[in-house]
């Protein structure tokens, strides 16, 4: 399974194809079993939250061979999804973050890995292979700094010198190629991500509190946001960048060339009170192909909700937090009670 017998040159054949099918970057990592005690930590003093299925196949996660039994090589890939020049916010703008402007990157990632693995075999012949994006108990992260692409910064994402604005997948396969050097970190003394965070979500540089952390409580968490909390998520509905767009090696971020990244929808500019007034046959319908759908209708209205209680005092907010008063969900009806409480009480 070589290249013009050696694995050397099908490496650099294979990295050279991942680049013309769009991806911003290509390392090679060995199926070594990674080292998970921070990771089991970390799930052990409860701070992945309501993410149960992060503490599940525990096994497999740190052993590359456990999930396709064969592997040899891990090939990590990076893909861009920066956008460049996105509107200021205004005080009635509903922010989404950056990743989620655009489709669903699952299956462009997954498909830009297929077409890699059908241009290796093209050339070694059937092999043993299998593409994750996010789809699987993969330590992603540390396979890609073991791989080159990068290294784990502070704010627990990769991070390289051209950032941090990108997706991760991993083609696994029995492939025995050479590994990449891994990259040395480049954090040194800065804090930034950490001191930017508005809810104070990390405990310490590389451990972050999911229950604190405004991506969680807006996508993952399926309850009822914490009050003390509430104020601090601003008009965020769907994630949160504040910890990635202080690091300063952003400012060398490459914006996304994937058309299928680029902003839908207007949700790089929309006001809160009109994304409070879809149905859900609307949210369904204009949010076809978005990673925000997946957090259905009545995750939309408790996190506009919140929004709206932390946006300018207008006469239109308060008219659209009271059209959801009587909502059949208790959910909505929570936050939106919260959300008009703030009215009678705070200052325009």
């Amino acid at each position: 399974m070589t290249h013009e017998g050696s694995p050397i040159r099908l490496k650099q054949a294979i990295r050279q194809w991942g680049l013309e099918l769009g991806f911003s970057a290509v390392g090679f990592a060995p199926a070594d079993p990674l080292d998970d005690l921070a990771y089991r930590n970390w799930l052990a003093a409860g701070y992945h939250g309501d993410m149960d299925y992060m503490a599940r196949n525990l096994d497999k996660r740190p052993q590359p061979g456990e999930l396709l039994p064969g592997t040899r090589t891990v090939i990590s890939v990076r893909l861009d999804y920066g956008a460049a020049d996105l509107p200021a916010p205004g005080p009635d703008t509903a922010v989404v973050s950056r990743y989620a402007l655009g489709r669903d990157y699952h299956k462009a990632m997954r498909n830009r890995l297929q077409k890699l693995a059908d241009r290796i075999a093209a050339t070694t012949g059937p092999f043993r292979y299998r593409a994750y994006a996010d789809s699987a108990p993969v330590m992603e992260v540390e396979l890609a700094a073991l791989a080159g692409l990068g290294w784990r910064g502070k704010h627990t994402l990769l991070l390289s010198r051209t950032g941090s604005w990108y997706f991760l997948a991993e083609l696994y396969c029995d492939l025995d190629l050479p590994a990449d050097e891994a990259e040395a970190n480049h954090c040194g003394n800065c804090t930034a991500c950490l001191t930017s965070c508005p809810t104070e979500a990390f405990v310490a540089p590389y451990v972050l509190d999911a229950r604190r952390c405004i991506s969680y409580l807006t996508i993952e968490h399926p309850g009822s946001i914490p009050e003390e909390l509430r104020p601090a998520i601003g008009t965020r509905i769907y994630g949160c960048d504040d910890c990635q767009a202080a690091c300063p090696w952003n400012r060398f971020s490459t914006p996304a060339t994937v058309a299928d990244f680029l902003p839908r929808q207007g949700l790089e500019d929309s006001r809160l009170a009109d994304l409070f007034a879809w149905t859900e046959a609307e949210f369904d319908a204009r949010l076809a192909g978005s990673p925000v759908r997946r957090i259905g209708h009545e995750r939309w209205l408790r996190n506009l909700a919140v929004a709206l209680g932390n946006a300018p005092r207008s006469e239109a907010n308060r008219r659209a937090l009271l059209s959801r008063r009587a909502h059949p969900s208790a959910l909505v009806r929570e936050h939106v009670a919260w959300a008009l409480d703030r009215f009678a009480t705070i200052a325009p």
